[in-house]
């Protein structure tokens, strides 16, 4: 027999994934062990982003494998949703529908609730693969969520009735939101975690270290905003980011930002070229009038651009906070996947991982880990994690993919922080060195 087929059959007598812990009942998340955010006895912490799955009122069951795959292969202390979870332009939403954040006029309150009981079972949905494993998340928002005509309060507050929601309440709901606030929901999952709260989508978490006392890191969010008038993107709330520099005084450590949009400076990251130049991409706005490819010299090995960088014209985040933060993980651009460094501050752009948008082809859309080393906790190393490699073929066609002159994705972003290949990528490996020795 040979090689490929015993990896064939490997395949088709075992799960691709599998519980790193099998027959272990506890929670996958080992901070969910503990009660509160917590550097493991290995000195590890991980994290799983998650962007724009960009669903309406039914989620693709192939995003929900994709999420419920990562959980298994990773085990994850938390995760963290960056934004455009809710397609809200989709037609389901279409009596509530609101373009824009200033333009909300007063709506039918049936209709408004009709949204919002479509909102949360679509929520359940994206989330069971989480509740299931007792995986604790937190949530901020992106630049389509709104427009399903609920705001962020009403939508944080739906994302709370689900157990292992760590965002603190929204002002006005009459639930204490101070600095020391600890989760006090029914059924918590991380019952003993302080938050550090501001606004919906906006807070902290700060992370303890292995004796689970001391605060090492701190895990931050930002609503980073939606439209400006005019046109193009607005820059996140100047007391949002005012919010955010006391957080690091307040933690004593640096902090991780995830949040949707990018920052204006995701661009120094690239490399001015010809437009006829090999995966030349054009640039968003002000920089419309040039294209661009990835700086290997200031980006990590494996990555790829896809689209230009979508951002607002000119915003103040970076110049403000990155002197505090580790780095800053975003979304929002579906297509692209790669991590660069600027002033020693970490600067990720993670892809789609829904299949009910545009992004890569099906088997990259992908979820994002971060690991954190308590031997260097600022220096994280990160890994997307695809469905090709987790799952495999996708049940629908619905996905589709647009830019076909953007550069492939490669094999990855580096190190393998995984245990090891999984049985597909064996597979694909095997297939790849067939193809180049033919």
């Amino acid at each position: 027999m040979t090689e490929t087929q015993h990896v064939l059959e490997g395949l088709s007598s075992k799960p691709r994934i599998k519980p790193a812990d099998e027959g272990d009942k506890r929670p996958v998340s080992v901070s969910a062990r503990l009660g509160w955010l917590q550097f493991h006895n290995s000195g590890k912490f991980r994290v799983l982003q998650v962007s724009d799955i960009q669903a309406g009122a039914k989620v693709s069951r192939d995003t929900i494998a994709l999420i419920g795959a990562s959980l298994d292969t990773v085990r994850p202390d938390l995760v963290i949703f960056t934004g455009n979870q809710i397609a809200g332009y989709d037609p389901a939403f279409s009596d509530t529908f609101t373009k824009r954040s200033w333009s909300v006029q007063e709506q039918d309150e049936e209709a408004l609730a009709r949204t919002r009981q479509k909102v949360h079972d679509a929520i359940a949905q994206f989330l069971a693969p989480l509740i299931e494993r007792e995986v604790p998340f937190a949530v901020t928002f992106g630049n389509h969520d709104f427009q399903c005509g609920l705001t962020n309060a009403q939508l944080n507050e739906l994302y709370r009735s689900f157990p292992g929601c760590l965002n603190p309440p929204s002002p006005g709901t009459g639930e204490a939101s101070d600095a020391s606030a600890t989760q006090d929901q029914p059924a918590a999952v991380l019952p003993k975690q302080t938050v550090i709260p501001f606004a919906p989508g906006t807070f902290a978490l700060p992370v303890l270290g292995m004796e689970g006392s001391s605060q090492v890191l701190t895990l931050a969010l930002l609503d980073s905003g939606s439209y400006a008038h005019g046109g193009g993107f607005a820059s996140p709330d100047h007391k949002a980011l005012e919010f955010l520099q006391t957080v690091p005084h307040r933690t004593g450590s640096k902090a991780m930002l995830f949040q949707h949009m990018p920052v204006p400076q995701y661009y120094d990251l690239l490399k001015p070229v010809k437009s006829t130049a090999a995966y030349a991409m054009q640039g968003y706005r002000t920089h419309a009038d040039q294209y661009y490819v990835l700086d290997e010299a200031k980006t990590q090995l494996g990555g790829y651009m896809g689209e230009g960088i979508s951002c607002p014209d000119a915003s103040e985040e970076f110049d403000m906070l990155h002197g505090g933060l580790v780095g800053i993980s975003a979304g929002h651009d579906h297509r692209n996947g790669f991590v660069g460094n600027l002033d020693d501050t970490l600067l990720i752009a993670t892809p789609t991982c829904g299949f009910d948008t545009y992004g890569p082809a099906p088997d990259h859309r992908a979820t994002r880990l971060i690991e954190f080393d308590i031997r260097h906790p600022y220096e994280p190393r990160t890994q997307l994690l695809t469905f090709g490699e987790l799952v495999g073929k996708p049940s629908s066609k619905k996905a589709y993919t647009y830019a076909i002159n953007a550069k492939p994705p490669q094999d990855g972003e580096g190190d393998d922080l995984l245990r090891k290949p999984s049985l597909w990528s064996r597979l694909l490996g095997l297939f790849g060195k067939r193809e180049r020795h033919d």
